[in-house]
């Protein structure tokens, strides 16, 4: 958690994607598109099997900058675009740098990579009440 939010300031966070992930977002979404759920499908559609849910990736960036903050209500803006797939065992790590304090809220980037160094969001930027 930041002791104070200020320009320049900076954090780091990962998470592992589980095996089961994709289908607790599935049943959390109603999203059961196949890509998601089924390994056989996903490797027939040529994305090497299942891949997660865009809005659980960007789910773990939230939960990234909440755990930051130490108040999910902090958190007023959320942006990017999905890049990459995300698939079932990646490591994605969320790097963040303060750009700018003021009118009581911080402006983040935010960079988002799996293991490999591929990212998975581009263009990821938060705003935070301080």
């Amino acid at each position: 958690m930041a002791d104070k939010i200020t320009k320049g300031a900076t954090f780091q966070a990962q998470e592992v994607v589980d095996k089961y992930r994709a289908i607790y977002y599935a049943g959390a979404s109603g999203d059961f598109n196949p890509i998601h759920i089924d390994p056989e499908f996903g490797k027939m559609v040529g994305l090497g099997g299942v891949i997660l849910h865009g809005l659980c990736a960007l789910g773990f960036v939230a939960k990234s900058v909440t755990d930051w903050t130490g108040d999910p209500g902090k958190l007023k803006k959320l942006r990017c675009r999905f890049a990459t797939p995300v698939h079932i065992e990646d490591t994605i790590t969320v790097a963040g740098e303060v750009l700018d304090v003021s009118g009581g809220r911080a402006v983040l980037n935010l960079k988002v990579t799996r293991h490999n160094g591929d990212e998975v969001e581009k263009n990821v930027t938060a705003e935070v009440e301080v």
